[in-house]
């Protein structure tokens, strides 16, 4: 295996935390690649695609680039590079404005003025390439462009066992691993693969913590972005580390503690 074998490495961190589902990959492309449908053709929204994408086998790949922005959510576009902030945005996640969707309101923030530090903490959003790709590692081809992030999603147990393996080799016991504000394409895509400019460096991003996605995600489920560097020191750290040295520990049998 390679440093840049992420094939190899999304399968290793795969069968290591028991995930059902399967780790996607995060890159950039100024050529389309071959076969890969763009993503409003499986749905609107990154989060609904990418989750079908890990927990089925129907799809494996999606795109999307300034070209195929019809049909696909604003915001997420937004949120990957490809259309400057929506001024509405602003209002709809907070308070609501009467003539911003009907005065529609989602009151995620206490004011739109907060959404708008928040957008400027965050930075400019930088597209990877002319095209945006999420990829089943799986599917990954040999010649796969530079991998920017992997996106994980698991039970509890599962993503608390890798935000644990993040810490590892880390001796700062706060940053490694943080639960962001802002959309799930953000926690899933935007922080991990460093498209805004002040993403903190070096750091694993679980979540997500929007509650209006929970209409698409099992309430068990979890996900973790993780920048491709730190992946491939995960992998490194797979046999020193208690994931394979006390897997009893990392996975107990839960039904026979539940009967002692």
């Amino acid at each position: 295996m390679t440093e840049t074998d992420f094939k190899e490495i999304g399968a290793r961190l795969k069968s290591a935390f028991r995930l059902s589902t399967r780790p996607l990959a995060v890159y950039g492309s100024e050529v389309l690649p071959s076969g890969i449908p763009p993503m409003n053709g499986v749905n609107r929204c990154f989060a609904v695609s990418l989750y079908r994408m890990a927990a089925g086998a129907e799809i494996s790949e999606i795109y999307v680039s300034v070209d195929t922005s019809e049909g696909c959510c604003p915001g997420g576009l937004y949120h990957v590079g490809y259309l400057p902030v929506p001024d509405e945005i602003k209002y709809f996640v907070s308070t609501g404005k009467k003539d911003v969707r009907g005065g529609a309101a989602e009151y995620l923030k206490a004011s739109p003025e907060l959404v708008e530090r928040c957008t400027r903490a965050a930075g400019p959003i930088h597209p990877p390439g002319k095209y945006l790709v999420v990829q089943a590692c799986e599917a990954l081809p040999d010649a796969v462009p530079a991998v920017r992030s992997l996106c994980f999603f698991g039970n509890g147990e599962q993503i608390r066992n890798m935000a644990a393996l993040i810490h590892f080799d880390r001796d700062d016991p706060f940053s490694p691993v943080v639960v962001p504000w802002g959309s799930s394409c953000s926690t899933f895509i935007t922080f991990p693969a460093g498209l805004a400019k002040n993403t903190p460096h070096d750091t694993a991003f679980m979540g997500p913590q929007d509650p209006t996605q929970n209409h698409s995600l099992p309430p068990e489920m979890m996900a973790l972005g993780i920048p491709a560097e730190m992946a491939v020191r995960m992998v490194k750290n797979l046999d020193a580390s208690f994931i394979t040295r006390r897997p009893h520990i990392a996975f107990p049998n839960h039904e026979r503690k539940l009967h002692r």
